[in-house]
């Protein structure tokens, strides 16, 4: 087998696959796509070529269909000279503020199916838009651009006039706080004293509690408050709450203390937002489910270099994503939930194709499950160019 043939064949194959695909869907260009910087990545080629702009939508166009890139990208900012060889050339006009959740950010990522990957980082970008940008930043919808990667993540685009001058430490801050970076315990919870105690004619000075927020409060007051009593349903329901406890890092010895402790009656008090328990339960709650209910709640962690950076360069909408076939595709935040990006985001045909899998690969696209096992198959053209696109495998014949 003459393997560079092959190889050149398979990347004629996927180029002339794209090109055929924007002959019929040509990409809409974003808003002020003049002032835009563009770059591409192409198959089998190495590197990226940058610094490119178009002043009209046409031969733009006619690059993408001569040239059939693999990635396509436009920058998050708006320039004045946007084809420029040097960033301080271009003359910066503003950035939308962009967030990038990706299924990098996942603990231990590569050993998540692919299918499960994105139900994950589809539900924290739920979470990221709806409780951060929207309910506590107040954002309007309107202003939000929301985007399936075509990989494994979502984007969303900012496009709130109120950003764009924004510089990165700035940008770094709404990222500090949506991570929950620094932020301390004393800044939620109140130490408050319960009331002195009467026994006959002696009183006796009450104890001290720490008072959590209303679970109903705005920001991550009333975000924390709802994830400590939804860990500590999370132990009390569960069958293995030992098991549960070493979860959230908690030592066998110090687990079986805390569900001792964990008494039905301090429980309710613990709903009713009164920490004043034993010390193992407090030092749980405050050492460990605090902060891992912090970062729980802004995991999925956005892209810090992708947000905080001025000048980014983002993959562009209604391109083809080089490495799956599939589709950069807009959604929206009612239709987010049950969106599909495996079977919504597919656009190629159901043609077979004959591919050569070098690497046993499992994937369900189309509401369809492909297992296929190392040698030739047939397989609709959608699925040839994931498994390609994957290097799992080369066009045979």
């Amino acid at each position: 087998m003459d393997v560079d043939l092959v190889q050149r064949q398979t990347v004629w194959f996927l180029q002339d696959t794209f090109r055929r695909y924007y002959q019929t869907r040509p990409i809409d260009l974003p808003d002020r796509f003049s002032r835009r910087e563009y770059a591409f990545v192409f198959f089998g080629g190495k590197g990226m070529l940058r610094h490119l702009s178009f002043p009209k939508r046409q031969p733009f166009h006619d690059f993408v269909m001569d040239r059939a890139p693999a990635h396509a990208y436009y920058s998050t900012a708006y320039y004045q000279q946007p084809d420029a060889p040097t960033m301080q050339e271009k003359g910066w006009m503003g950035a939308e503020l962009i967030f990038d959740l990706d299924a990098d950010h996942l603990p231990n990522a590569e050993t998540i199916p692919y299918e499960q990957q994105l139900l994950l980082v589809k539900k924290e970008f739920y979470k990221l838009v709806d409780d951060f940008l929207i309910k506590d930043f107040g954002f309007e919808e309107q202003n939000l651009e929301l985007y399936f990667s075509g990989g494994r993540g979502y984007h969303c685009h900012v496009k709130d006039p109120r950003v764009f001058q924004l510089d990165s430490g700035e940008r770094r801050e709404i990222v500090d706080y949506i991570t929950g970076r620094d932020l301390r315990d004393t800044l939620v919870f109140q130490d408050q004293t319960t009331q002195r105690k009467q026994y006959g004619s002696r009183s006796f000075a009450g104890g001290k509690t720490l008072r959590m927020p209303s679970p109903t409060e705005p920001g991550w007051k009333g975000r924390i408050s709802r994830g400590l009593i939804e860990i500590v349903e999370e132990i009390t329901t569960s069958k293995d709450p030992l098991g549960k406890l070493r979860d959230y890092g908690v030592e066998e010895q110090a687990a079986e203390r805390l569900l001792h402790d964990l008494s039905e009656e301090r429980i309710q008090r613990i709903k009713q937002g009164q920490l004043d328990q034993s010390k193992t339960i407090r030092k749980f709650f405050l050492n460990n489910a605090l902060r891992k209910t912090a970062v729980s709640f802004a995991s999925g962690e956005t892209d810090e270099p992708v947000t905080c950076d001025v000048k980014r360069l983002i993959r562009l909408p209604g391109s083809l994503h080089g490495k799956t076939g599939l589709l950069v595709t807009k959604v929206t935040l009612d239709t987010l939930h049950d969106f599909d990006p495996l079977s919504e985001a597919v656009v190629f045909s159901d043609e077979l194709v004959p591919v050569e899998i070098n690497k046993e690969i499992s994937i369900r696209l189309k509401k369809e499950t492909f297992n296929l096992s190392v040698g030739i198959h047939k397989i609709p053209l959608y699925v040839a160019v994931f498994c390609i696109g994957q290097r799992k495998g080369v066009i045979s014949g």
